[in-house]
């Protein structure tokens, strides 16, 4: 494929419908079916990540390192979500795969916009960090503690479970937030040459007025992931891709490149 030139500016979207929802998760895992290798490279790498997280908990029982993990995973994910977008691109577009190409396409992305959203989304995550200490030492904090690797009744006190279910809440508008700032904002930039505030706003503008499709989208997206997770994270080997696959092919269709 030879090396595209990205367009300038963000394009105009179509009005998102349950069939476009349908169309991009189909052909997400046409793509997927088509080109199963990115899975091994791609979702191993969240994979080996989520063993190494479970391993370090049972050597050290220690848990002050997830956040470092916290700070590394969303450098990570969307340099790994550019690999399936393009692989998306190639496939859409009748090109041959090229690894290399591939790779040097994912490559090209840290010196244009994607690293200043992976700047954000870290901030983001750090503040719910900061946040989540605050909320754990306002309803826990002076309670009779017990070492939370081995005993978990701490939780199901009255006062900790008031605490999960606010920190749940809270946690859960961070998430929105990050999804409404990414979820087309990082195939455009991989797309077009558009600064990453512009592709953030109109991510979140986009969301904010098609609030139910969306929201909805996110939702199966989350619920996805949580099952995926389950059996020792290998779900994650066709979901990641899967749902990969389909975010381009989301943005793709609302882009109105074609007739939808």
């Amino acid at each position: 494929m030879p090396e595209q030139i990205p367009k300038l500016g963000v394009p105009e979207f179509a009005p998102v419908k349950l069939h476009i929802l349908k169309t991009a998760l189909s052909r997400g895992w046409s793509d997927f079916k088509q080109a199963p290798g990115f899975a091994l490279v791609f979702a191993g790498t969240y994979i080996l990540g989520g063993w190494l997280m479970l391993w370090i908990t049972w050597l050290t029982g220690q848990s002050y390192w997830l956040v470092f993990a916290a700070i590394g995973f969303p450098l990570i994910a969307p340099f790994a979500a550019v690999g399936f977008y393009d692989v998306s691109r190639r496939i859409s577009g009748g090109y041959a795969i090229d690894w290399m190409q591939i790779f040097s396409v994912i490559l090209r992305q840290s010196k244009r916009q994607l690293p200043s959203l992976c700047a954000i989304i870290i901030v983001i995550f750090l503040f719910w960090f900061f946040l989540a200490h605050m909320i754990f030492a306002l309803f826990l904090g002076l309670s009779t503690m017990t070492n939370v690797s081995t005993s978990m009744d701490i939780y199901f006190t009255s006062n900790g479970l008031m605490m999960l279910a606010f920190g749940s809440v809270i946690g859960a508008g961070f998430a929105a937030l990050l999804y409404m700032i990414t979820v087309l904002a990082l195939p455009l930039l991989l797309d077009r040459e558009v600064d990453f505030v512009s592709a953030m706003i109109t991510s979140f503008q986009y969301v904010l007025t098609h609030p139910i499709l969306m929201f909805g989208w996110a939702l199966f997206i989350g619920c996805v992931t949580v099952v995926s997770m389950l059996p020792a994270f290998l779900g994650l080997f066709v979901t990641l891709p899967l749902l990969g696959h389909a975010t381009w092919h989301l943005y793709d269709l609302l882009a109105d490149r074609e007739n939808t």
